[in-house]
């Protein structure tokens, strides 16, 4: 058997430094998300973000806030009768982070308390449900992270 001596162990260091590299190359990148920007206006909205901070706040300030539960028809969203929007108007984003194609948005007219967004409009994974609504010209939003099975 012949021992190993300097030349041997730099042939190993560099077959080490090799095999790093083409790991950065091929396998490396496969790991990385989706860098894309979440919406194509990001600059506009980041200046409008003022605000959705203030109508957060007035969502927290809330004794009863509207609720969403998860039904077989869809999503079931449910308005305290305290809360009575202008005009009756709701706005509504199903935000998907990772694929804007499957954004749900609408406005609606809450004619009870209670709409439903339907299961068919909704695809198996992650969400971020927007609520918007505006009570005497002041605005609301409450955020839910919802996960559909």
């Amino acid at each position: 058997m012949k021992k190993l001596h300097w030349g041997h162990g730099l042939a190993i260091a560099l077959g080490c430094f090799i095999l790093f590299i083409l790991f950065l190359i091929f396998i490396f990148p496969m790991g990385k998300q989706n860098a894309d920007m979440i919406s194509n206006n990001y600059y506009e909205e980041e200046l409008e973000y003022q605000k959705i901070i203030d109508a957060k706040d007035n969502a927290a300030k809330l004794e009863k806030t509207p609720v969403y539960r998860a039904t077989a028809e869809g999503i079931q969203i449910t308005f305290p009768d305290a809360i009575k929007p202008d005009d009756k108007k709701v706005n509504f984003v199903l935000f998907r982070t990772e694929d804007s194609n499957l954004d749900v948005k609408k406005e609606i007219i809450l004619e009870s308390n209670t709409f439903v967004i339907p299961k068919k409009v909704i695809s198996t994974g992650s969400y971020t449900l927007k609520l918007r609504w505006a009570e005497n010209k002041k605005p609301y939003q409450i955020d839910y992270d919802i996960l559909w099975k």
